[in-house]
């Protein structure tokens, strides 16, 4: 199992309106191939950081299947509008 760990800095005052559509983002992303599990976590710090962890079966789940994919732009739609500057991504496996 992989664990993506993207950190997402959304725009002042989006945060609300970007939660909100955190259910249509899981209902694109959860018809990926090999996707496994996502859960949104807010900064207590900076309230206007939110992380996306989420379970991949394989690292080539989320960087080819799911990114080449006809998902991938749909995903994007939702979300990035409320994104003050490029997501940071990193993939974890278990030790």
């Amino acid at each position: 199992m992989i664990l993506e760990f993207a950190k997402l800095y959304i725009k002042e005052d989006e945060v609300e309106s970007f939660l909100k559509q955190t259910p249509k983002a899981v209902e694109v992303i959860s018809q990926a191939k090999g996707f496994l599990g996502i859960e949104f976590k807010r900064s207590v710090e900076n309230p206007n950081c939110v992380v996306a962890l989420i379970s991949w079966e394989t690292l080539e789940d989320h960087t080819v299947g799911f990114r080449e994919s006809e998902l991938f732009p749909q995903w994007r739609a939702v979300i990035s509008p409320f994104f003050a500057s490029a997501p940071e991504v990193e993939h974890f496996s278990g030790v």
